[in-house]
């Protein structure tokens, strides 16, 4: 088991995704940010069942990172209740966790 994490979240554009990722990667919060345009979400919203294109991201950081990488997120997102789930990565290629582990600041 690693103290990497893989961040899920989803925005309604491009353009927020891509001003979030390059805030995320100036604060070493995240060491890559994926970005894929074209996700469609089903949920359920304030009593009704919604249906919305949206941008999905995939977040690389660290398990000691993660409630600074929370606060920042909330704090920008333009959703009143933003999705942010972390999963843990329980192994990895050694030199891509090694590189993670360079990009990320210190927890």
């Amino acid at each position: 088991m690693t103290d990497k994490i893989v961040v899920y979240s989803a925005c309604s554009g491009v353009e927020e995704a891509r001003k979030l990722a390059r805030h995320l990667i100036e604060q070493r919060l995240a060491a890559c940010v994926n970005i894929f345009p074209r996700a469609e979400s089903f949920y359920r919203w304030k009593g009704k069942v919604e249906q919305d294109k949206e941008v999905l991201l995939l977040i690389k950081s660290s398990r000691g990172l993660f409630e600074r990488l929370r606060t920042e997120w909330e704090r920008l997102h333009s959703y009143e209740i933003p999705e942010l789930i972390a999963v843990p990565i329980v192994d990895g290629a050694r030199n891509y966790l090694n590189w993670m582990e360079g990009e990320l600041a210190e927890g």
